[in-house]
């Protein structure tokens, strides 16, 4: 099983987030549960390409 990491906070009524490696990409949720669905959403468009043009947050090592 996959894991992948997420930011979250709640804003008056929704619970706002997105996918640590693709911060560009914020979605909500009226529930915490909903927002994990429309973020597992997110991630299977990432996964197969769905959405043209996508950043991703990635590691380069250094000296």
């Amino acid at each position: 099983m996959k894991t992948v990491e997420y930011t979250c906070w709640k804003d008056g009524d929704f619970y706002l987030g997105f996918l640590n490696e693709y911060p560009d990409y914020l979605t909500q949720g009226e529930t915490k549960l909903e927002l994990q669905e429309n973020l597992l959403d997110l991630f299977k468009d990432f996964e197969t390409q769905e959405i043209p043009f996508i950043r991703k947050v990635e590691t380069l090592q250094v000296a």
